[in-house]
């Protein structure tokens, strides 16, 4: 088949439960849309929480890590586009992918920059400061790595294009920028209800297993709430996502109106019921999609500067703090002001047409993924860097490999 696409996962998407789940739905969508028939191969396993990929006509194909099945698997489909989920599965089968299916066009997802978001675990430092840090990772070496072997990255925030433009001197050739897609209906915004006095109370959502939620949760467990709820004091915070262990269960409060439910499968439902998002993010990278959320269903947000980073032009959901301080006093103020929460709630709306919308984005990267099939030797050969780590990490990964393969035969 001329148009075949073969998703290599990381794990099965989960739309409900992180919003890397639902950008790998949207673009498999978006690629179904152009007549690409989809193969979903991963070496994870479902669980409750995945999407069921065959209702898409999309079919699963699973796979072994370090297992030379793939080799004849990839060599047998021979797809016209792979597109690896995260550096990680670029690292673990793009080798293969080169070497079995040459005539692949390989793109990267990279979902979000994971050796920003790594950096970010053990320090918070301005741009300006970030380019010794960063460039002595172990994490940005293998995923700059992986964004020059591979034929093209997907970027999914204006602020990672930068760096990875102005610090690290990636091409153009090499990235495109591509934020989440949203669809015309989720655009329509006329039957969210405008009810500021009937909303009541503050939510925050995420997948419990992401470190960036989970240290948000805690630091509002911790610090914030406190704050809040003494000038709140009739206020609720409600909390949700998936795979919450016991140390978020036992966060649950009732009688100081901090209530920890876990995974809701009627997310439009909690967020337009409450009248405030708090997202005191500390850590992460790429794009938010709590607030992706928040905007959808009207619902303002006070957000931290690396929550609200890629996300807005001059138009803002709601308000952006500093630090705790101002982070609480921002909250209070929100839920509070009448005119501030429209204007908020307006601006939300305004910039998911403006920024989000697939209809932006859909054709123009559609006839990129086809230019760039049609001139794939010219890109191989104009990408030195890209042929060299290539060169050299199919033969290391060749024979580690082969290594793994025959140690698990014995």
């Amino acid at each position: 088949m001329d148009k075949l696409l073969l998703v290599v996962g990381c794990v099965y998407p989960e739309p409900n439960g992180s919003a890397a789940g639902s950008r790998m739905l949207q673009l498999m969508r978006l690629f179904k849309e152009y007549g690409y028939e989809i193969i979903f191969a991963t070496s994870s396993t479902p669980n409750a929480n995945s999407y069921d990929l065959s209702s898409e006509n999309i079919k699963i194909h699973p796979v072994v890590l370090n297992d030379d099945s793939f080799n004849d698997f990839i060599n047998n489909l021979n797809p016209s586009v792979v597109l690896f989920d995260r550096f990680m599965t670029e690292e673990q089968f793009g080798w293969r992918v080169a070497q079995y299916s040459p005539d692949s066009l390989r793109i990267l997802d990279t979902e979000d920059l994971h050796f920003l978001r790594k950096a970010r675990t053990s320090f918070t430092t301005p741009y300006d400061q970030l380019q010794k840090q960063l460039f002595n990772s172990t994490h940005a070496k293998r995923e700059i790595a992986s964004i020059l072997r591979s034929d093209l990255s997907l970027i999914i925030s204006e602020y990672e294009m930068k760096i990875l433009r102005d610090m690290f001197n990636i091409s153009n050739e090499r990235l495109y920028y591509l934020p989440f897609l949203l669809e015309s209906h989720e655009l329509s915004f006329d039957s969210v209800p405008n009810n500021f006095e009937e909303r009541c109370d503050f939510i925050h959502i995420g997948n419990f297993l992401h470190p960036p939620n989970a240290a948000a949760v805690n630091h509002l467990h911790s610090s914030l709430w406190p704050c809040i709820r003494k000038k709140l004091p009739q206020a609720k915070i409600h909390i949700y996502g998936a795979h919450m262990n016991e140390n978020f269960k036992a966060m649950n409060k009732p009688d100081l109106g901090f209530l920890v439910h876990g995974y809701t499968d009627s997310l439009a439902d909690v967020l337009e019921s409450a009248r405030v998002l708090l997202a005191p993010l500390k850590q992460g990278a790429g794009l938010k999609g709590k607030l992706i959320d928040a905007m959808r269903h009207g619902t303002p947000c006070v957000m931290s500067p690396i929550a609200a980073e890629g996300m807005f032009d001059q138009k803002i959901n709601g308000l952006v703090a500093e630090n705790d301080s101002s982070f609480c006093s921002a909250a209070v103020h929100l839920y509070k002001d009448l005119s501030m929460w429209q204007k908020s709630r307006s601006n939300g709306f305004d910039t998911l047409k403006s920024r989000f919308s697939k209809s932006i984005f859909a054709s123009n990267f559609m006839q990129t993924i086809s230019n760039y099939i049609a001139t794939l030797e010219k890109i191989r050969v104009d990408n030195f860097m890209g042929a060299m780590l290539q060169y050299h990490t199919l033969n290391s990964s060749k024979y580690m490999g082969r290594w793994i393969t025959l140690k698990n035969s014995m």
